[in-house]
Parts: C-alpha cells; structure tokens; sequence
C-alpha cells in the first residue's frame, strides 16, 4: 500500500483526511464504520484500489491490506455482533470514506449509524447495519442484506437478493436477478421487476410491513399472496381474489407462469401493480378498430 514515502509496512491509522493507493491485487474488501458515510465503487477500467478518507471525527480509522484483503474500520467494531452497538449512541466518531476497487471483488460492508452507497460490484456483496441507509446500484453478483432500522434501496440488481430487517424498509427498481427473499417484521416491501427478466423467483415475508409489487405487462408468473387482516390491491384480471374472515389472498397464474411470486403478510397490506407498457412496445388497437 501506498501514499507517501512515510506509509508503513503493517496497518496504518488514519487520523485526518488522507488518500491511500494498495499496489497489490484486491479481491476483498471489509468496511467497518460508525456514523458518516461509506461509498464503494466498482471499477472495470483499472485493477488499482484506492482509499479516500475525506473527513474523520474522533478515533482513528485503521486501513490493512493482507494477501489480497483491504480492511478499513475501527478495530472495536468486529464484522459479527452489530447487534450489540445499537444502545452505543454515545459514541462521538464518524468517517466519510470512498473505497474504487476492481469490480470483481468480494464486498463486505458494516455500519452503525452511516449511510452506504455500493455500485458496479460484480462479485458477492454483503451489507449489515443498524439504523444507516444504504443503497445499491448496478450490482452483478449475489446480495445479501441485514438491517435493524436503516432502508435498503437496490436498483438494477442482477444477481440474487437476501434481505432481512426488523422495521428497514425494502425498495427494488428493475430487479432482474434470478430470486428475490426478504423477510422483514414491520417494513415496507416495495419491489418493481425489471420486464426483461424471466423466471423470477420472489418471495417476500412480513408481519405488519405493507407489501406493493409492480409486475411487467405481459407478466410471466405464478402468483400467491395472502394477508390476513390487510387490505389488498390487484390489477390483474387473471389473477383471482378470494378469503373470508378478513384474510384475503391473490392465487392464479399470468402468462405461461416460469416465474414465482409468493407473498405473505399478517396485518400489511398487499398491492399487485401492472407496469405500463414500454413506449417502444405498441398497445393494442380498440375492437372496433383492428386491422382484419
């Protein structure tokens, strides 16, 4: 690694803002932050990896590069046991920091209390975080997300997506990825797949969380979704509305059915949209107006 002629040989701690280069090959990158800001772009153009810590407050973040592992965080806040900091509001430290990696890398991501931004990774992504927001744009690879409070935004997926969360919400746009699995508590589920996709398995679990899913048109997918005390929303007249009691539930097939959508919420409520037709794709003429 190196910035300047005094970088040392072992881990350096970085105590004010500072632009670190690592000479060698990076195939993993692990991000640990309290507060601030994480941004970690994935580059195709350079296999070079650059570190930029543009604004630091309290203790001082360490940076290590072992056998082809960037580490950057504080050594008190471990990958595993997120958990446990989420009564530490009185830790006084934040960081603002940007890591450019090769796109192919492997990202694992940690934060308490700090926004994250990952895009254009397309090797396995994973982000785990207390009450920080995080979005990701334009990844390839398998995501795996797990959050207590913060919001996960994705856009762009192509890869599988894991979510878990407590009361985070979940927002999908053009979700192209083979299998979508969230479950959440209290969250709100929105997911919008992208109508180039086939065979998209998506599954979606919550207690309380209101759940709208915006499928192509024509869509391509076998449909279960229930609610047992929710409202429900459908806009599709091949899909049948059934239930009594107050539980309600969403069966039926829409087009030769290869993709999977099963939903199941407790008192969320529950919405199928239909995605207007591209404006490239010409809609129907009227009956009385078709061309014979």
């Amino acid at each position: 690694m190196s910035a300047s002629k005094e970088w040392p040989d072992g881990p350096a701690e970085v105590a004010e803002p500072r632009t670190l280069d690592v000479d060698g090959p990076v195939d993993t990158l692990h991000v640990r932050v309290f507060g601030g800001t994480v941004n970690v772009v994935g580059s195709t153009e350079t296999d070079r990896t650059r570190v930029e810590i543009t604004e630091i407050h309290g203790p001082p973040l360490t940076v290590s590069y072992e056998r082809g592992t960037l580490t950057v965080g504080y050594d008190d806040l471990p990958w595993k046991g997120f958990l446990k900091f989420l009564e530490r509001k009185s830790w006084n430290r934040s960081a603002v920091v940007s890591v450019t990696v090769p796109a192919a890398a492997r990202v694992e991501l940690g934060t308490v209390g700090a926004s994250a931004v990952v895009s254009g990774i397309t090797g396995r992504t994973e982000v785990r975080g207390v009450s920080g927001d995080s979005t990701l744009v334009r990844l390839a690879g398998p995501v795996l997300a797990e959050t207590v409070s913060g919001r996960l935004e994705a856009q762009a997926l192509g890869g599988d997506l894991r979510f878990h969360s407590v009361s985070g919400d979940l927002t999908v746009i053009e979700g192209g990825g083979s299998s979508v699995r969230a479950e959440s508590v209290s969250g709100d589920m929105v997911i919008d797949l992208d109508p180039t996709a086939e065979g998209t398995d998506v599954r979606l679990t919550t207690v309380s969380g209101e759940v709208a899913i915006r499928l192509p048109d024509p869509a391509d997918t076998e449909v279960e979704a229930s609610t047992t005390s929710g409202a429900v929303s459908n806009a599709f007249d091949d899909l049948r509305v059934g239930g009594q009691w107050g539980a309600k539930n969403i069966t039926g097939r829409l087009g030769a059915g290869t993709g999977r959508l099963k939903v199941t919420t407790v008192s969320g409520s529950l919405a199928l949209l239909r995605r207007p037709r591209s404006e490239d794709t010409p809609a129907d003429p009227p009956a009385d107006k078709k061309v014979l």
